[in-house]
């Protein structure tokens, strides 16, 4: 028999959905999960499609609930400030009393 895509499914819907193609599921980081209703799964193990004996064990893990940390990955917005673009920058002889930049010395090619 194949597993059933359970990732983006409700709780209760995975288990009705699992239930309904013969496989037993399994969720490490939800002792409670017999009881849980709106979380949504959010991974899965054996993936999709996978062949496996009737009565196996699926194994999904869920999207963290409101008083566990907010769940999802959050809003992502630009740090400000931006990091400058380009690669490494080389720094600049400190100016002399008249504002002028010295020359390196003792630098050569070859």
């Amino acid at each position: 028999m194949r597993v059933p895509r359970l990732v983006g499914l409700m709780a209760m819907d995975a288990r009705e959905t699992a239930a309904a193609y013969g496989v037993r599921l399994a969720a490490p980081d939800r002792p409670d999960f017999p009881d849980l209703v709106v979380d949504y799964v959010v991974r899965q193990f054996p993936v999709p499609e996978a062949e496996v004996p009737r009565g196996a064990v699926v194994t999904v893990w869920f999207d963290l609930g409101p008083q566990e940390g907010e769940g999802g990955a959050g809003v992502r917005e630009p740090r400000c400030p931006v990091p400058p673009g380009g690669g490494m920058r080389r720094a600049l002889d400190p100016p002399d009393a008249c504002g002028q930049r010295q020359p390196e010395v003792g630098i050569g090619i070859g």
